[in-house]
Parts: C-alpha cells; structure tokens; sequence
C-alpha cells in the first residue's frame, strides 16, 4: 500500500514544484512525479489542494511546551511536548533539558530514551543537553548552582543513556576544548552558548570542531567593533550555524535580517527555545525552580530577565517574513533543511526527496499550518 499526496504547490524546499505527486511507501518518500500518479486501490491519496506543500519543521532547541518540560523526566512530560509541537508543523524535535544536577540530567535523559513516541506526535531525534558547562555570568536564566566544568565522564554517561545529538557549552570553561574535540568524534555536534568566550576562543573551538551557536545574541556579551567577542564570530566564522529565537523580543527584528544576510538562509537556525509555558495563557511558571512571569508572549525571571520562549516554529517561520520581507519559500529552509544539515541528517529529514522521511505539512496562503504528517502518517489537522 502506498500513500500519495497530489500538490498544486510544493516547496521541496530547494524548489517549488507545481502539480506534482508525492509517493510515500513505509514512512519513507519513495518518489517524486509531474503529474497525477496512478493509484490502485489500496493506495491511500490525499489530494492537498491549494495548500501549500512543504517538509515538516525542525527544532533543534526545545524545552517544552503545555506545562511539560524534559527536566520533569517522565514519558507524560515528553508526549505532551511531542503533541504540541507537531500542531505547529513540527516533525522532528531535540529534546533539550536545561543545566540541572547530574541526576536529573541523567533521568531526564533516560526517560527520552524510554519514551514510546505518539503517532499524533513529532518525532524525537536526539538530545541537545543545554549545559551544564556553562558560563556563570551568561548563564541567563540556567541555574547557577548546576553549573559547571566540563567532564568527559559525564558525557560518557549520557551517551550510555540515550542519543545525544548536541551539547551547548561555554568554550572558555575548564575542558571544553577537550569535550568539543570528543563530541566530534563520538558525532555529537558541540554548540557553544551561555558563554563569555573571546573571539579567539570560539575560533579554537571551530578548530576543535564547534558548529553552531546557541540562540545567537542571547547568553553572551554584546558585539563590539573592536572587540568582536561571541557574537563577532559566530558572524565571521562560516564553519558555525547561528539558532536564533525569531520572536521579536529575544532578538530585534532588524538584528535578525542582519543576521540572515550575513549567515545566509543555510547558516541560519530557526529554533523555539519553548519552554514548559508555552502554549500556556499568561500568569505564573517555572524554569528549574524559578519562578516565571508570563505574559505579553515573553517569559520573565522575577528579576526580568528573559527565560526560554513561547515561541513555536511556524510562528517563527511567520515572523522572519515580516521582519525581512523575505517570502516564505526563502524563509523554509531556515526551518527544515538548515537545521537538518546542521546536525547531519539532511539525507534522513528536512527536505521533499526520494528517500527522505516522509515529514510533511500543508499550509494554507495565509502560513498557517493546517496539516501535519510524521512517517506518512497524519499526526495533526487543523
């Protein structure tokens, strides 16, 4: 039996291709065909319409969502995430636990691992742990007492315990250079953030092997022109992908369409960094033991810092628009294959091409999603 899905307008997204069947056999995209494919009559055929076509999101950097977090470590916790997201076009997902003590990292860890993952879910695809080797003073909303050094034999427990994807350090902590150079070879992408480290350091670090960058301009010292620090590298440095939190309050819209013409749509992550909160009306959360204010779409420590997001990703696809003028096919890929080749599995997700994980969502003209298909199975509709 085979599932195909005829399109008027689909964005692969490297390209937009009208009038054509997508063919879909074991959760896998088998072809793509001009046309309208012959069916037979077990087949399965979704007709999209004037929907819009596109692969499913991708969102490397999530806490959670509707009350949950991955630090609570529990298979409910971790379902309802998988849940939310997928309403919003997500199909792929790193669950990411914040800095927390070196139990709770591990439980949080194994109980991902554990999880049965909802067919009217998003699909987890490994763990970007969010510290605990960062930096005390860009900690942001981290907490401070689960910081520290880097430790190769922590690591090797987590990878013992689950698929790690990515680790988030600060490079200028004791054994990070050395971690970095670990997580490359054990294929873990190392990601700096909440970090204070020199341009030169980041520089050493993408020596070693860093990649990407934790939500660019937030958990680091501001740019200056002579002294470049952070943000001066991940700009300068081809070798990293920068995350950005396209909400318009973590980032100024104007600093986001520098930052997309500076890093260009394949350097540039869109991520969420929702935390528990979101999808929650506004009043009072919590981060690690703190307590959250909620409200106007941002997520306050008592002292006002920020704390995560509310973010979710089609929103975020929606905002890039108006913050660059930028249509929505330039601004896909930021959200699907970017984030893919970022951690190393374009030929598995991200895009709409034989072979590839039949992820897909149908949008409607005014960027809503409207349906949301994880393995070729519908996970969500409108």
């Amino acid at each position: 039996m085979k599932t195909i899905i005829y399109c008027n307008t689909l964005l692969t997204p490297f390209q937009r291709l009208d009038y054509h069947s997508i063919v879909i056999e074991s959760g896998v995209i088998s072809a793509l065909v001009s046309g309208k494919v012959k069916s037979v009559e077990d087949d399965l055929v979704i007709d999209a319409g004037d929907l819009i076509v596109t692969p499913g999101l991708i969102d490397v950097h999530v806490h959670g969502a509707c009350g949950f977090d991955v630090n609570d470590a529990t298979e409910e916790a971790n379902l309802a995430m998988s849940r939310f997201h997928a309403t919003h076009g997500v199909t792929s997902y790193c669950a990411t636990p914040y800095s927390g003590s070196a139990e709770n990292l591990l439980a949080s860890i194994q109980a991902v691992t554990r999880t049965h993952w909802p067919e009217d879910g998003a699909r987890q695809i490994g763990l970007h742990i969010e510290g605990p080797f960062l930096s005390n003073q860009y900690r942001g909303a981290q907490p401070e007492n689960a910081l520290r050094d880097a430790d190769i034999d922590e690591i090797k427990r987590w990878i013992r315990a689950g698929n790690i994807r990515m680790i988030t350090l600060a490079p200028e902590r004791s054994g990070s250079m050395e971690a970095i150079r670990f997580c490359v070879a054990n294929g873990i992408v190392p990601v700096a953030g909440h970090t204070g480290a020199t341009y030169e350091q980041i520089i050493q670090a993408a020596d070693a092997g860093l990649s990407q960058a934790t939500h660019t301009y937030n958990g680091m010292p501001t740019f200056h022109h002579r002294n470049p620090g952070v943000v001066g590298a991940i700009l300068a440095d081809d070798r990293i992908y920068a995350e950005i939190i396209a909400d318009g309050i973590h980032v100024h819209p104007a600093a986001v369409k520098l930052t997309i013409r500076v890093k260009t749509p394949e350097r540039t992550v869109l991520i969420t960094d929702a935390i528990r909160a979101a999808g929650l009306a506004d009043g009072v959360s919590d981060l690690g033991g703190q307590r959250l204010i909620i409200k106007d779409g941002a997520s306050r420590t008592e002292a006002g810092g920020l704390a995560g997001s509310m973010l979710t990703m089609d929103a975020a696809v929606r905002n890039v628009m108006d913050f660059t003028g930028m249509p929505f096919a330039d601004v896909l890929p930021m959200a699907t294959s970017s984030p893919a080749t970022s951690i190393g599995m374009q030929n598995q997700i991200g895009a709409i091409k034989p072979g590839a994980c039949a992820d897909i969502v149908f949008w409607d003209r005014d960027y809503q999603v409207r349906q949301t298909y994880v393995a070729g199975k519908l996970a969500y509709t409108a």
